[in-house]
């Protein structure tokens, strides 16, 4: 599923995007960065806009994760410890404002 608005896209579980830990990728656009959300072993990854970055509701995100796991994590990947669908939920958000 690829959405696009007010000039932002943003791909969320799309099969082209979601690789195994072990895979070298190279497909994130320009101007994007992939994180992968879930808890547990449920994780996908997702490709964001990096405008988000600055949105203080994804900064948050971003906090929780440096908690949970740090920088040095062992896939090598940003991960946002939520619930897939929060998050589908939080770039909605982001996406409206």
């Amino acid at each position: 599923m690829s959405s696009e608005r007010r000039g932002h896209r943003c791909w969320i579980g799309e099969e082209r995007y979601q690789s195994s830990s072990s895979e070298v990728i190279n497909d994130v656009p320009k101007g994007h960065f992939c994180v992968y959300v879930g808890e547990n072993n449920s994780k996908k990854r997702f490709i964001v806009p990096l405008a988000y970055l600055k949105h203080p509701s994804f900064q948050t995100l971003l906090n929780m994760a440096e908690e949970e796991f740090g920088y040095a994590h062992p896939t090598g990947g940003l991960m946002i410890p939520c619930k897939q669908e929060i998050f589908i939920e939080l770039l909605d958000n982001i996406r409206l404002t």
